[in-house]
């Protein structure tokens, strides 16, 4: 945050009053209530009298951190007071989420065996616990790790691959070949790449096959050149141009709160695009940052969202990334209660697929 948005204790007292009163309220805020707020005219906690409130709400305007909305003798937080705002909301607190939020999350993700499953299920808890949309998008390298592969036999030279991705994702595709394989050919293929790549990404089964393929071709024999046959035809090609997965619920939310028509129906058709989401998450979530990313307004990535915030983060696996858990909601939202349940939400899924010691 640069020097010009660089205020007072006081003004800090002040502006997160607004932001939060105009959260709660959705109307602008006029100098009365926050006198009210801090505890009357005279001699007050925070000791500021409405006169001194209004000098403090007239330098913050100058800060372009509040505007007036029309004729209103109220103000209302700008893009750039809501960016500080969360600046000092600093780091998320999970402590801070209440115990029937937290059982409530704990709850949800129960039974959750894979990363796809809890990748679809974070999205619904996301968009069920805050006033926004839950996102989750996988990652392209979950998408295209090895789980478990398996070869069936549909003819003579005709083999269907199933590939079973770390992310849940099955893809599946026949093969023609050019020398035709036994039943106990292909078991013995599948056996071998299940054992020795298992976790591993395509193109690195791939590029390690090579290497041992050139390497040691006398020592492999009649199994590697079944194994060989299989991934020269396509077994392990990932799928491209296939979009990634990404789950989005709580488009709902989204419009409840809005009473603009045409707007509303651009923001609708915005949203309906899910590769300008992915885009999105893409733009604003690295998948090497630690924290929660909030991004308010979001008018650079997409302009139908203005008004909207992003509150994004990278769900990791040890050091894998299994993608990106996020919301993206009015700039009047619960600000501190979505970082904590986005943070730990994020966190989780490293506790769920922990392996039993």
């Amino acid at each position: 945050m640069g020097a010009e948005t660089r205020i007072s204790p006081r003004e800090r007292t002040v502006l997160t009053a607004i932001v939060e009163t105009y959260i709660a309220t959705g109307e602008p805020v006029a100098s009365q209530a926050l006198a009210r707020h801090f505890g009357g005219d005279s001699g007050n906690r925070e000791g500021m009298s409405s006169a001194t409130i209004r000098n403090v709400m007239a330098a913050l305007g100058e800060a372009g951190l509040l505007e007036q909305p029309h004729t209103s003798a109220g103000r209302i937080p700008t893009a750039r007071a809501f960016r500080l705002y969360v600046e000092m909301l600093g780091a998320p607190q999970v402590a801070l989420l209440a115990p029937a939020r937290l059982e409530q999350i704990e709850e949800s993700f129960a039974g959750i065996g894979t990363s796809e499953q809890y990748l679809e299920r974070t999205s619904h808890v996301l968009a069920l616990i805050s006033s926004g949309l839950g996102v989750a998008l996988a990652s392209a390298q979950e998408f295209h790790k090895l789980e478990h592969i398996h070869f069936s036999r549909l003819g003579a030279g005709r083999v269907l691959a199933v590939v079973i991705t770390r992310a849940g994702t099955v893809l599946d595709r026949v093969l023609l070949l050019d020398h035709d394989l036994n039943h106990t050919e292909l078991d013995t293929a599948a056996r071998f790449l299940n054992e020795n790549f298992h976790g591993w990404s395509m193109e690195r089964i791939r590029g390690e096959l090579a290497r041992r393929l050139e390497a040691e071709r006398s020592e492999y024999d009649r199994m590697m050149r079944s194994v060989e046959e299989l991934y020269r035809k396509g077994a392990l090609e990932a799928e491209t141009g296939a979009a990634p997965t990404i789950f989005i619920e709580g488009v709902a939310n989204l419009l409840a709160g809005e009473t603009d028509r045409a707007r509303l129906r651009t923001m609708l058709q915005a949203l309906e695009a899910k590769e300008r989401l992915i885009e999105l998450l893409n733009a604003y979530v690295d998948a090497r940052q630690r924290s929660v990313r909030v991004v308010v307004g979001l008018e650079e990535a997409i302009p139908e969202l203005k008004d909207f915030v992003l509150f994004g983060a990278t769900a990791r696996l040890g050091a894998e990334n299994l993608g990106t858990v996020a919301v993206i909601g009015p700039t009047r939202i619960q600000y501190q209660e979505t970082i904590n349940a986005v943070s730990y939400i994020a966190q989780l899924s490293g506790r769920i697929f922990q392996p039993p010691q």
